[in-house]
This record gives structure tokens, sequence and C-alpha cells, in this order.
């Protein structure tokens, strides 16, 4: 039974550090000020949000046990009011700075997964740890409890500096020039709260890499990006940091860009308090949409953006935290709990074998190895916790970190241990192998709990993973090497960008039914700190998506050419051959009277939508010149990608332009008819008057946020082209089109069309 919140505020309260604990007690007075509605709605959602307190998407209702929310006492999918969002269960989310945890934090997470959430602590994508089911009463009792072992949920999310990812190799790999974990450390402890880092428009996402080759740190994909490296000065080695600024993934990435080749130590501190105090003064505070930092680097260009951080640098008073922990580098190492050793014989021990081809690492350090945890869909027990902690004390001193592949890395394993070590894994069922690999599948939480979740990455994701474990070892290595990630909608938690093979979730409409369906993307680089992004292809129904992923590897291995990585084939082939293969797995649906499941996403035998659209709404001809133009319109940005793989920039953005402008048409014909895009003016004045100023457009997270993608393209439909610039339009057009697709479905289920729009 939970002990009250006022018992764990007295017991934890010697334990507790001042600040901390006075920030929890403003929380908890802050929580009862809202539910007395005395605190602005608005202003609260910050508050709480900083503080790594979020709603979730509990219509969904399905818990891990197979629990409905609503059996619990929660409100079903038809609760409605003004207090829904907390009356029903939320999450809490949870900063593990570069993944590091001690086994007593380990043992923590056990007690609050299990008394407070469904029994699961999920991984995620950026090393932190997530409790879902949670109410928003309970979250300064579970916020006291982490505090007590070293742990904060302070800034886990909202416009504030989020997690400081890093490699969970760091200190131990043998491409590192040097241990980057005490400097990560001090800049999430640097940052923490920083009256600098407090007037984000958004959120910003920091990261340190030990090398530049791996993908352990993903520098590139993040708004600031620090990689270790050296250089020889007076014949002496000198560290520093190459830095990269204004990377992201979201629905349009970016790469990030070089800020500098090599930045002292001294410096990365007072850099970063520049670059937050710029990010804060300048940065787009009114369009969401626009208000991450490598937005405000696009606008102004790579040297103005240095030259306004340097000048920032200059005017900020000397901080003795900036260099102060340098003194004490070297006292930080972690050092092994047991001496180095050799490898035993496995006596054909074949499962054994393949965990550790698959799940170790040698160590820099001779005699030892990481050993990587494999967490299907990232999650794991309280049960599985606590032996997780017992296993890490036995056969290390404490060295476990998340990874940003939703697993554990236990360091400093003395090589004679592994034997021992993966009956204790397999004895807790944590032994599974294939980490890093094809199996081994990336995925966001998705329609399970995010309220922005189109389709079910999760669902997805397993299916997928006992597919490709039912084929065992007759999988090609080269199929073994891939990376498959996942993500509910556009948004990219699930970093699909960044992999050989991604999927995010979309829906469709067929035969009157929506369907789930997942855009394919290809292209993405994982190595190189994730070194290229990937753009969709096709969107396919999800029920397909294991026949589209067997298409494309049959297809890789049929045609590549000897130890031609995936990324390299995408380019030689083209998208356009792998498209065609796809092609017919797009259409002829099933009717669905014969075959129900197909209309139904993966791990949820309910129907997919709401219940029938109706198909007595629209009239039939609205509705095949609607989906005729679609199809265009997505044939267009399509062939707008094969034109900027063939060196055509220019041709590839005039062409998303204008799949831009057949997709607006597309919904305007659906109120008026006599419109054409040889007149784009026309076009988008239709559009805006009956979709935007009437806000039927609007997504009901995003806002008019893809319409002004739209607004800005027309706005500039005459400039010239880069290869770069013309992706991000690539990009833009298709989420447009994603958005005119969700608001016709709205139409038709919720009778919009003409609603408050001139006819």
């Amino acid at each position: 039974m939970k002990a009250s919140h006022h018992l764990w505020k007295e017991r934890l309260k010697d334990r507790i550090p001042n600040q901390l604990a006075e920030e929890i007690d403003t929380f908890e007075t802050e929580i009862e000020l809202r539910s007395q509605k005395m605190i602005d709605e608005k202003v609260f959602a910050e508050t709480r949000l900083r503080r790594g307190v979020y709603g979730q998407r509990y219509d969904n209702g399905q818990r891990h046990d197979g629990t409905k929310s609503h059996e619990l006492g929660y409100p079903d999918k038809h609760t409605k009011g003004p207090n829904t969002v907390w009356d029903a269960p939320g999450m809490q989310r949870i900063k593990i700075p570069f993944g590091g945890m001690t086994p007593e934090q380990l043992e923590v997470m056990a007690e609050l997964a299990e008394e407070y959430s469904d029994g699961i602590a999920h991984i995620t994508t950026r090393q932190d740890i997530q409790l879902h089911f949670i109410h928003i009463d309970e979250t300064p009792a579970i916020m006291r409890r982490l505090a007590a072992v070293g742990i904060t949920t302070r800034e886990a999310c909202g416009n504030s500096v989020r997690n400081v990812t890093g490699c969970p190799f760091m200190g131990v790999c043998p491409d590192e020039p040097f241990d980057v974990t005490p400097y990560a450390n001090a800049m999430t402890r640097f940052l923490l709260g920083h009256p600098d880092a407090q007037n984000f428009g958004r959120k910003f996402k920091p990261s340190f890499s030990g090398c530049a080759q791996h993908a352990c740190g993903l520098a590139q994909m993040h708004d600031l990006g620090i990689t270790a490296v050296v250089r020889e000065a007076d014949g002496k080695e000198q560290r520093g940091f190459k830095v990269v600024v204004g990377g992201g993934l979201g629905a349009v990435p970016r790469q990030a860009k070089v800020f500098d080749e090599f930045m002292s130590p001294e410096e990365i501190l007072p850099v970063a308090q520049a670059i937050s105090r710029v990010f804060g003064k300048f940065g787009e505070k009114k369009k969401r949409s626009r208000a991450r930092l490598k937005f405000l680097i696009e606008k102004w260009g790579m040297d103005e953006f240095r030259e306004k951080v340097l000048e920032e640098r200059a005017k900020l008073p000397e901080d003795p935290r900036w260099t102060e922990y340098l003194a004490e580098i070297e006292s930080g190492e972690e050092s092994p709990l047991k001496p180095p050793s050799e490898m035993p014989e496995l006596n054909g021990d074949e499962q054994l074998r393949h965990w550790i081809r698959t799940n170790t690492r040698d160590q820099r350090q001779t005699g030892y190895v990481t050993a990587t945890v494999t967490l299907p869909l990232g999650d794991l027990t309280p049960d599985q916790l606590r032996s997780l902690a017992d296993i890490t004390r036995r056969f290390t001193n404490g060295t476990i970190r998340t990874t940003v592949e939703q697993n554990f890395v236990i360091r400093w394993i003395t090589k004679s241990d592994i034997p021992e070590l993966y009956n204790a894994l397999d004895a807790c069922g944590l032994s599974a192998p294939g980490a890093s690999n094809v199996v081994d599948i990336v995925a966001c939480p998705g329609t399970d709990t995010c309220k922005l979740g189109i389709s079910s990455s999760r669902g997805l994701a397993a299916e997928l993973r006992n597919r490709l474990i039912s084929k065992g070892f007759e999988l090609d290595q080269a199929i073994q090497d891939l990376h498959i990630k996942i993500s509910g909608c556009f948004n990219s938690c699930g970093q699909h960008h960044v992999s050989d093979i991604g999927f995010y979730g979309v829906s469709r409409t067929l035969q009157g039914f929506k369907v789930p369906h997942f855009q394919v993307v290809l292209g993405g680089q994982w190595e190189q700190n994730a070194g290229s992004y990937g753009l969709p292809i096709v969107a396919v129904p999800s029920k397909r998506v294991p026949d589209a992923l067997d298409r494309i590897t049959g297809f890789y291995i049929k045609n590549r050419t000897i130890d031609e990585r995936f990324p390299e084939f995408v380019g030689r082939v083209g998208k356009l051959k792998i498209r065609e293969l796809l092609e017919d797995l797009t259409q002829n649906a099933p009717e669905h009277e014969s075959d129900p499941d197909f209309f139904a996403d993966w791990a949820d035998p309910r129907q997919y939508s709401l219940g029938d659209i109706g198909k007595g709404e629209c009239a039939g001809e609205v509705v095949t010149q609607y989906e005729f133009t679609m199809s265009a319109a997505e044939r267009t940005v399509f062939e707008s990608q094969v034109e900027l793989e063939s060196g055509n920039p220019q041709a590839s953005g005039e062409g998303a332009y204008r799949a831009m402008i057949k997709a607006a048409k597309a919904l305007v014909q659906i109120q008026y008819d006599d419109v054409t895009e040889e007149d784009p003016d026309e076009v988008v004045d239709e559009f805006k008057e009956r979709f935007y100023d009437t806000e039927i457009f609007f997504d009901p997270f995003a806002g008019p946020k893809f319409a002004n993608y739209l607004f800005a393209a027309h706005e500039n439909d005459s400039l010239s082209f880069t290869a770069e610039s013309a992706r991000h339009l690539i990009e833009e057009s298709q989420l447009f089109i994603e958005a005119v697709h969700s608001c016709y479905n709205r139409i038709r289920t919720e009778g919009l069309t003409g609603a408050g729009a001139s006819q």
C-alpha cells in the first residue's frame, strides 16, 4: 500500500537537497491550486511539463496486463468534461543524464513502477525512463522518492533544456579519444534550472559523443551536439570538442551544422550558456512549429548565429562552475569490481555464443566487456529492475546505463564472468540476443499512450520482431545488421528518419473506413552519429507492412553488391524501384465484411476508427475526385524525391510545391469545384478562406502548423532551391498532404464540410 504523500515528505526530508525539496513542495501547492481552479490551466500545463508530467492517451485504455483503464476507475474514451486530462492517468518522465544509473536507483524505479504505474518502466529513445498510468496527485511523492536517490524530473519536458544524452560506452569505447562522461555530467548540472535557459519557445536537446563514427550519441540530430576530439599542440595532446548546433528530427528534420571544429573544455559550458541566451532572446515564441533552434539558424545562417553567440559569450560574467569540475576529471573515473580476465571455454553452447556475438563489446580496457540487455519495446518489469540491480552489484561496481536504442548496458564485466552473467540475465527474462540489430526494433509509445499517435508503432514493432526472430539464423548477416525504427506519427520520437528502414504512422480512408497505414522511410543512416536522414516513399496499410519489409530486404539481398551497406544500396538503385515493389500493397483492399482484421491496428482487436464513417455522407463523385487529386499529389511529391536523387534540386523543390497545391485543391474541391491548380493563387486563397480561416483544417494537436507550410511555400514559390532546401520542402509537402488526409477524414466523420465556410 502506498504511504501518504505527507509520510514520504517527512521520511525523506533529510535525504533531499533543500532546493529540490522546495521545488517539489511548490509543485504540490500548484497542484492543489489547480484543483481549486486558482491557477490558469495554460500556466499549470507548462509547470507540470517542466516537472516531467504529461497527459497521456487514456482513451485507448489498454494496459500492459490487459486491463482496461476504466476498470481501474479511470474514465473511458467517452468521458468529457473540463477536468478530463487529469481525472485520467498520465505519464511521468524521469531524466537519466547520459543514461547513468545506480543499483539503488534501479530498485527505487522498480518500487515506483509497481506502486504507482502499470507495472512497467519504459526506456525512451533519449535515455529517460517513463512511468505510465500514474495520477498527477501522486507525482510529488514519486518526485521525492526519486530525489532521495539523486534523480530529478525537473525539465524532463516543456520549453527547457531536456535530458543531456550521451553514448552509453563513453569511457570504455576503443574508438574514443577520451571519456566525455564528466563533461556531460557537468553540463547537466550547470544547465539544470539555469536562469538563462528558462525563456525558450520550445525544447533544447544536448548530446555528448565519444567518437564521430558510431551512432551512440547521435550528435548530428541535436540542438547541441558535442563530440570528443584531440589535437597536437607544442608536442602535447590537447583535449577538445567538435561542436555542432541546430540538429533535430521532428516533422521536418535538420542536420546539425558545425559551430566549432575544436572547442576547449573550458569553453563548452559558457558557450552553451551563450547559446541558451541567444535562443531565449531571438528564438520564435509565437509559432511553435518554427520555435526550435534549427529554424533560428536557418533564418540567420551559421555565420550570423555564431557571431551572435560569441558576442553573448563575451558579455557573460565569469562563473567558477565553468571550469571547477575540470580539476576532478580523473577522480571520477569508473573502476571495475573484479580484475581483468580471459574468455572461458563455451563448450558448444550456441545460444550463449550468439548472445556474446550480438550483445557484448570489448572495452578499451583489456579483459573487460560491456553487455547490452536487450529490452523488447524498451519495457521491463519491477522484478526485472530488481534483478538488474542485483546483477549489476554482483558483477560490477554498479556501472549501468540506458541507451538511445531503449536498452541497458552493463559496463566493466570481466570476461570470465560472461557465462554466469548470461545465466543470471536468462533467469529473469533479460537474455534476448540481437542488440542493435534488425530484431532490436525501436518504437515510440504510439497509440498505446501518446495523444499524437496515429498508428500502433509498438504493435507493429512487436509483430515485426516476432516474425524476424522466427527466422532465426536463416537471416542473412546483411539483414541482421539493419536498423528498423518506428514512430506512431510524423514526429520521429522513434527516430525513423535515421534508420535503414523507418516507418511512421499515418491514416487513410478505404471503402469508407479509416485504415491505419505507415509511411515507409528510406535513405537514413544510423552510423556516423546519424549521418543522414531518410524520406518517405509510400504509405502502406499497417497489416501489409510485414510484407513490405520482406520485399525490401529480399530485393536488397538479391541485388546488392558484395559488402554493400543498405544506405548505399538505396542510393544506387534509387527509391523509385523500391517503391514499385510496394505499389500493389497500397491497392485492392479487401471488403470489410470479409476481412475486418485488415481495418484494425496491430495488437488492437477494435476497429481502427471510432466506427463506420458512413458511406452516405459525401457524394460518390466528390470522393472519387478527391482521391484522384490526392493520388496525383502523392505521386508528385515522390517524383520530387527522384529529382533530388538525380541531382536536380530546383526541379525537386518546384515539384514539392506543386504537390502541396494539388493537395490543397483536393480539399477545396469538396466545397468548390471551379478551381484549377494552374492558378495557385486562387487555390491558396480558397483554401485559406474555406479551411484555414474557419479552422476546419487545424489539426487537433498541431493547429495551423501544416497550413503554414503551404502559405510559406506559396509566398516563396519563385525561390532557387539547394539540395537542402528542396529536401526540407519535400518533408513539409509530405506533412501537408498527410494533414489534408486527416482533415478530410474529420470532415467525413464529423460533418464539418461547409461549417462556417463560405459556399
